[in-house]
Formats: C-alpha cells, structure tokens, sequence
C-alpha cells in the first residue's frame, strides 16, 4: 500500500487519519454521553477524563488530517451523473466537518474552564481555568458543545451515506478509493 494519494486513491496515511479521527468522534461521543452514567468520584472523573482526552486527540488528529491535505491532495472527485452540485455538497460538508472538529473540542474546553475546572493535557500538565467559576455560563456552553456534536453526527451519517449511494446506487469508486483493500 503506498503511503501517500494517487489520482485515483487515497494513501496509507489519509486513510488512517480518516477511520482514527472517526474512531476517535464515536469513542469521544460515547464517553460524553455515557459519563453520568458512572458514579460520582474516581469512575466519573476517569470517564471525563477519557472524553477530554479523546477531544484533545481529535484536534491534534484534525490538524495533522489538515497538514496531510495541504501536503498531499486528494485525489481528484469521482464523475458523478449528477452534476457539479454534488462536489459543491461534498466540500461544503468536509469543511463544516472539519470546523466542527475544532469547535467541538474548544467549546467543550471552554465550558470546562466555566465550571472553574483545570484542563489536563493528557494527564501530564494542567492548565488552570482563566475564569472563576460560572454555571450558568458552563451549562450553555455545554449546550451548545452538545447541539454541535449532534450537528457533527448528522453530516457524518450523511457523509456515509453518500459514499454508500456512490457505491451501490451510481457504482463508481468513491468509497472504495477510502477503502485499503481496494488498493490491489
């Protein structure tokens, strides 16, 4: 398997950069959803460090997908009976995509800090919150880390699902180009 992108595939490393960030979103989402779930005290603390963790992971993994981007294009779109719109659609949504993988994670950071909490970076340095404590502040915030994450959800089904209609339905290689077993 070569590392970097052809014109007609997806190298190596976008494609481990792509399925991580994924793995990562969903292990990030289960993490936040399920944290209330532990018991209040060491259980609880270690779910919510684990979903800052995952969220700190997903924007050093989104800026390193950003920085392969740059450095090595993707190939070229698929032909698509459709029309142009349909490329219009698929950037629009991989830029949101990736503003979301940004935004997610610092307004998660954000309504931390609102609750006066410190922010551990990978459990090897804190950085202490730059405000003094404010719920009201940190439960909007929250909220809209929240609705984001739904938002994130939505056009990551709907990202699916348009490689499965490419796939099954227009039959070209749009999936399998993500695909490593497609490479032979």
């Amino acid at each position: 398997m070569q590392i970097r992108n052809s014109s007609q595939h997806y190298g190596a490393v976008a494609m481990a950069l792509h399925w991580l960030v994924l793995a990562l979103i969903v292990v990030s989402w289960l993490t936040g959803e399920f944290s209330d779930a532990f018991p209040k005290g060491p259980p609880r603390d270690a779910a919510i460090f684990a979903h800052v963790t995952l969220g700190l992971s997903i924007i050093a993994f989104a800026v390193a997908r950003l920085c392969w981007r740059f450095a090595d294009p993707p190939p070229a779109p698929e032909e698509s009976t459709l029309g142009q719109w349909t490329e219009w659609a698929s950037q629009a949504v991989h830029y949101i995509i990736y503003a979301l993988l940004f935004a997610i994670p610092a307004l998660g950071i954000v309504a931390l800090f609102a609750r006066g909490k410190a922010l551990s970076i990978f459990g090897l340095f804190e950085i202490a919150s730059p405000w003094v404590a404010d719920r009201t502040f940190a439960h909007n915030m929250g909220e809209v880390h929240e609705v984001l994450v739904n938002v994130l959800l939505i056009l990551v089904v709907l990202h699916a699902a348009a490689a499965l209609v490419h796939h099954y339905i227009l039959k070209d290689r749009t999936l399998l180009r993500m695909l490593p077993e497609s490479r032979a």
